[in-house]
């Protein structure tokens, strides 16, 4: 078993269920996207919407990956940024009960949050003001901390500070450590599609990528896209919703059929899928596994609201992942 370092934008999710998508449209957030706001037009969306069903939860892509791997044992850690505030103290407790390792610097600007828009077809649409997440810098970055870690997983909205990435990234090949990204939004990979593809040919190992992301990467349908990012890196894995999951490393194509559930939130999904992907792959186990292990965490969180699982749930997954494991 390996130990795995992710690095993320440390936000706290406002998950908030609304009754149409009208809600979408009065706010100007595109279905299905991830949208960065100010602090003004955060506010506004939370006070707008405080009439809803809410709850908070830690959160930010990188960490619930990071998350999902700390409750089904695998030893991590995370870097990132957070307030000196109430929220900031909310994140920082939530990830050290799951056991994970934080490595958080303190800023004076408030802790950032996430307003998960949760449609009733439950696709998610989130209204991120980034706060204190945003000013991780390069310069917090210390090398020691990265001592001991066999994999380096980052959630490509980082790709906003470029040099925060590359010096990352350097750290790590320095000390022979597996780099995993996943593309994260199609806007986000859309707007910085050259520094993602510079990034991606230079030092990772294994790119994560829905089908929005894998098109706006490579302008292709999936399993094209899939052949041309797997000649950039190690392993390719491309999520298609509901028809599963393609790996690809080298010649070998693995298709991974998706878990049988009963869907209410699709938040989460992409990150549990890495969580199970990453536990196969630092456990040394064939592509088909790492995918099916995948699939299985991502079907499992789909099918409450919100990113993340109760400690039953993860239970439950590993029961189910010895049975993957021990399977012909």
């Amino acid at each position: 078993m390996g130990k795995i370092l992710g690095i993320g934008n440390a936000l706290v999710d406002v998950i908030t269920i609304i009754n149409d998508d009208q809600t979408l449209e009065r706010f100007a957030l595109p279905k299905g996207s991830m949208q960065l706001v100010d602090r003004e037009k955060s506010e506004m969306i939370k006070s707008e919407t405080k009439t809803f069903k809410q709850r908070l939860a830690s959160g930010g892509s990188a960490a619930n990956t990071i998350h999902g791997l700390a409750m089904i044992g695998e030893k991590t850690g995370f870097i990132g940024s957070i307030g000196k505030d109430q929220l900031g103290d909310f994140f920082e407790k939530d990830m050290k009960a799951a056991g994970i390792n934080t490595l958080l610097s303190r800023r004076d600007t408030i802790t950032g949050t996430a307003v998960a828009l949760i449609s009733p077809n439950s696709e998610r649409t989130f209204a991120t003001h980034l706060g204190a997440a945003v000013e991780l810098e390069a310069g917090d970055l210390n090398p020691e901390d990265f001592n001991g870690y066999n994999i380096l997983y980052m959630e490509g909205y980082l790709i906003i500070n470029k040099t925060l990435v590359e010096t990352a990234c350097r750290i790590a090949k320095e000390r022979n450590i597996k780099i995993a990204l996943d593309l994260s939004s199609y806007n986000v990979v859309e707007a910085n599609r050259e520094d993602f593809k510079e990034i991606v040919q230079k030092y990772v190992d294994i790119v994560f990528a829905n089908e929005e992301e894998a098109r706006a990467f490579t302008g292709m349908d999936p399993e094209d896209a899939l052949n041309r990012i797997s000649k950039f890196c190690e392993i390719a894995v491309i999520k298609v919703g509901s028809e599963g999951s393609m790996v690809k490393r080298g010649d070998e194509i693995i298709k991974i059929d998706p878990s049988k559930v009963n869907l209410k939130d699709t938040t989460g999904a992409g990150d549990l899928y890495a969580s199970g992907f990453l536990y196969g792959y630092s456990n040394r186990l064939d592509l088909g596994k790492c995918g099916q292990i995948g699939a299985l965490m991502a079907g499992k969180v789909i099918e409450i609201i919100g990113a993340r699982m109760e400690e039953s749930g993860f239970k439950e997954i590993k029961t189910d992942i010895m049975q993957i494991i021990e399977s012909d």
